[in-house]
């Protein structure tokens, strides 16, 4: 070999050799797969489904109302309202009421006056009656609810019912009353429920219910105001059974059963005050 000829490179580029071998060098160090892409679309639908039950669960959290409506009857007139689930509300005079139909639970606001209610059950859509502070809870029964003022009496003549005040709650089965003063629960007493009824068939039936009490039911049967003069006679006990269509009679003997003295003003207006005592 001539000394003056330059000599070959026997150096070999590193590109070169891992071009050479790059099918050997694959199958001996593999590439990972290549990561998936998202289905945008299916991303979409998931967050839409979540969405909707994080939605449907709120509301049934909330028991939100979807229906209202509003009854009320006239003084001296009784209303029967048959609801959509098949419960029956029968409104006395001068009574006024509100039913609403949530998700979770079928309610009714007795807002004056007095209902007697018989309920169809329905184990998972609980019956709720409030009446002032008072609420009533069931799922299937025959009850009385009376309201005046802030007295609320709830009599129960079939099943049984959750009776909550402001701090307390009891239970009440057939034959139970209770009288809840101010939202605080009285003790219960047993009582003729059918009678205590008895209004739905035009019979007043007082047990030594206080003056003031009787004279409520009175002015829901009659338009003619009436005046107490003396809070004493308050709670003077009355009872007895009188015919709802004829008060003018029960009127004319309540003198008979307590000392009071009745006058009616020239306006119509009928006035009670304490009898006075005669001088010996």
């Amino acid at each position: 070999m001539n000394q003056n000829e330059p000599q070959q490179n026997a150096f070999v580029p590193a590109d070169d050799a891992i071009a050479r071998h790059r099918e050997e060098l694959k199958k001996r160090f593999p590439l990972p797969p290549p990561a998936k892409k998202s289905n945008p679309r299916s991303l979409t639908t998931l967050s839409v489904v979540i969405t909707m039950l994080g939605v449907v669960c709120a509301l049934l959290w909330l028991d939100p109302s979807y229906q209202s409506e509003q009854f009320g009857s006239a003084i001296g007139e009784q209303q029967v309202i048959q609801l959509a689930d098949g419960s029956r509300i029968t409104l006395d005079a001068a009574s006024r009421l509100n039913v609403s139909w949530h998700l979770r639970s079928r309610r009714v606001e007795l807002q004056a006056g007095q209902a007697f209610f018989s309920v169809t059950p329905a184990l998972y859509r609980p019956f709720l009656t409030t009446a002032g502070s008072t609420q009533i809870k069931v799922v299937g029964t025959r009850y009385n609810v009376s309201r005046y003022q802030n007295d609320v009496r709830v009599t129960v003549e079939e099943g049984k019912v959750d009776v909550r005040g402001h701090a307390a709650n009891i239970r009440l089965t057939a034959g139970d009353q209770v009288l809840v003063h101010n939202g605080r629960l009285g003790k219960p007493t047993q009582v003729d429920a059918a009678a205590f009824a008895a209004w739905k068939e035009g019979r007043l039936v007082f047990d030594r219910t206080p003056l003031r009490e009787v004279l409520a039911v009175i002015q829901r049967y009659q338009s003619n105001p009436i005046v107490m003069h003396d809070s004493s006679l308050e709670e003077l006990p009355v009872s007895g059974t009188f015919d709802s269509a004829h008060l003018d009679r029960m009127l004319a003997l309540l003198p008979k059963i307590i000392p009071l003295d009745l006058t009616t003003d020239s306006q119509g207006t009928l006035r009670l005050q304490r009898r006075a005592a005669k001088n010996k």
